[in-house]
């Protein structure tokens, strides 16, 4: 299991939200990449990057900064971003530049065809994020949910090629209240692509119950706040992972 720190771009910032609003940023760092690195040297085996900016703009905002921090890290560990991701264009940039996964949200939703074209043209490239609250998949920055279920739509994306499923409860992210462990088990189990958990990871505890599910296709967890606030230690987590990782 991978706990894979969070870094959350905001007018070149590293910022957190609660529950997506942009109005409720948290300034963690004025150098993104230097946490990049402070991750890294922590131990982490994967970072988390998303442009915030993107994601309600509907196209890239903070390149500069994320330029900056595949330079810093790029060559050490995989970097996965999403945010503003809506064209093949821009997909074959960031992958230039040296993002290992692209990670598709809205646009999956929303434009279908996009992500199918994605995931043909990069293969081992696209992730798509499903962001939900109650089983329904939201969209545009968790502003509006859909009438999708969350299960139909990411077994559809499998069909596509998508290297791996981010799943976020919404009515959990940023609030330090655990994951959705069941919803999120659910959906491993009907799949056959890895999921990544998000949304919610707040303590050692959170980490414990889901590598208990590790065996049903979870194979990381996102985290932010909690690692940026102190109330999970990222070392100590990531040590608790590679513990409980199941034998065989």
């Amino acid at each position: 299991m991978l706990i894979i720190p969070a870094i959350d771009l905001k007018d070149g910032h590293c910022v957190r939200l609660k529950q997506g609003a942009m109005e409720h940023a948290t300034v963690f760092s004025e150098d993104p990449a230097a946490m990049a690195r402070h991750w890294v040297d922590q131990g982490a085996r994967r970072l988390h990057l998303v442009d915030l900016n993107g994601a309600f703009a509907g196209k890239p905002r903070n390149e500069e900064a994320i330029k900056a921090i595949v330079a810093q890290v790029g060559d050490r560990v995989p970097v996965q971003l999403g945010g503003g991701i809506r064209d093949l264009d821009t997909v074959e940039r960031y992958i230039d530049d040296g993002i290992s996964y692209v990670i598709i949200g809205t646009a999956a939703v929303k434009t279908p065809g996009f992500l199918h074209d994605a995931c043909y043209a990069f293969p081992g490239h696209v992730m798509v994020a499903l962001d939900a609250r109650d089983g329904k998949v939201a969209v545009d920055g968790w502003s509006k949910l859909t009438g999708h279920d969350v299960i139909d739509l990411a077994r559809k994306f499998q069909d596509y090629g998508v290297e791996a499923i981010i799943y976020t409860d919404i009515g959990r992210d940023g609030m330090m209240t655990g994951l959705n462990i069941k919803a999120t088990v659910e959906l491993a189990q009907a799949l056959s692509v890895p999921v990544i958990a998000s949304g919610g990871i707040s303590k050692l505890d959170d980490v414990r119950a889901l590598c208990e599910m590790e065996q049903e296709g979870i194979v990381g967890a996102i985290t932010g706040r909690a690692i940026y606030e102190g109330s999970l230690d990222f070392i100590e987590a990531q040590k608790l992972a590679d513990q409980l990782r199941p034998q065989g």
